[in-house]
């Protein structure tokens, strides 16, 4: 069985993933596929089964639209583990509408808690205040706001929420969650459906967005949600730039509310240089980074490893997201 991933996949984990019956195809920066003896295969001569995707195909210079160019022209591929968890994009549709079994991946939940935590702390005690009087050789004291005894509302309560509403709570906080299905396990001291919304919108010290994009959930935080939200509150997307309408938080960070807004994905990306997200006085802009912990690669590599075994024995794959994909993105 050939299994096609990036050449820096494949030297980082491929001895680790060797089994007798497998052979590799690797893509290299530009494009070239490679065999596993280092010849170059022609695309329309590549005929792998399976495709690995991992996280270094979003570094700058990776080959992510190669590689996802090939993906749905490949006639032979079978199943696509994919490193992330959101499966709204167009490649993920047309493989899945090609017969291709798609996987997603929970391993980005840990740092991107640890993202929204950061964010949070760096706005609530302004941190940016001491960096700028270390550079200007300032010692001068200011009392911060702690999260401790604050709400939050996290909506979207999947493994990305639940580690946020984790990590919350540890310090603290009163996590109220939002899901289409509450659950009593759900790792919140209370949770509400989408329709509840706006009952507590009203009572959270930070809103924090980790929903998947769909139909029911574009420009979820419109005028409307944002007059709602408390004064002096603070919002954070660790979700999809299309849960937002944009124009509408730049008039609501105007008025004051929310007071910080900290975004790390947008309705256009890469954000372009003339938005005015870039120079908002109340914007903190990341560029779709807040997966970025060393420890997801290792993982995504457990979670490939585990969904072989299985793929080789004929069993079911864990996160199969296929016919999901197939309902929602028709």
């Amino acid at each position: 069985m050939l299994i096609l991933c990036t050449s820096v996949a494949h030297g980082t984990f491929g001895e680790r993933l060797a089994r007798p019956c497998l052979e590799w195809l690797t893509m290299e920066a530009d494009g070239t596929l490679l065999d596993g003896s280092g010849a170059v295969v022609p695309w329309p001569e590549a005929r792998p089964e399976v495709a690995w995707g991992t996280s270094d195909l979003f570094r700058q210079g990776a080959p992510v639209a190669a590689y996802f160019r090939f993906l749905v022209e490949c006639p032979s591929l079978r199943w696509f583990q994919s490193p992330a968890a959101g499966y709204d994009s167009e490649p993920f549709r047309l493989m899945a509408h090609h017969g291709v079994r798609v996987c997603n991946a929970h391993v980005n939940s840990l740092p991107i808690a640890e993202f929204v935590l950061r964010s949070v702390l760096d706005e609530f005690q302004g941190a940016e205040v001491w960096r700028r009087q270390q550079d200007e050789f300032t010692w001068r004291i200011h009392d911060w706001r702690e999260v401790s005894g604050t709400t939050w509302l996290v909506v979207g309560l999947g493994h990305i929420g639940s580690a946020v509403a984790v990590r919350a709570r540890a310090l603290g906080a009163h996590v109220i969650g939002c899901r289409r299905t509450p659950s009593p396990d759900d790792p919140a001291d209370r949770t509400v459906t989408p329709d509840q919304l706006y009952d507590v919108v009203g009572e959270a010290d930070v809103v924090v967005l980790s929903a998947p994009a769909s139909p029911s959930t574009h420009s979820l935080v419109d005028a409307g949600f944002l007059a709602a939200m408390k004064p002096h509150s603070m919002l954070v997307n660790v979700g999809r730039g299309s849960l937002i309408d944009e124009q509408a938080l730049l008039e609501a960070l105007d008025t004051g509310t929310p007071v910080a807004a900290a975004l790390d994905v947008f309705t256009t990306e890469p954000l372009p240089p003339d938005h005015p997200f870039w120079t908002h006085p109340k914007v903190r802009v990341t560029p779709h980074n807040a997966a970025g912990g060393f420890g997801r690669f290792g993982r995504q590599a457990d979670l490939f490893d585990a969904n072989l075994d299985r793929y080789l024995a004929g069993e079911p794959l864990e996160h199969d997201v296929t016919e999901a994909i197939r309902e929602h993105h028709p």
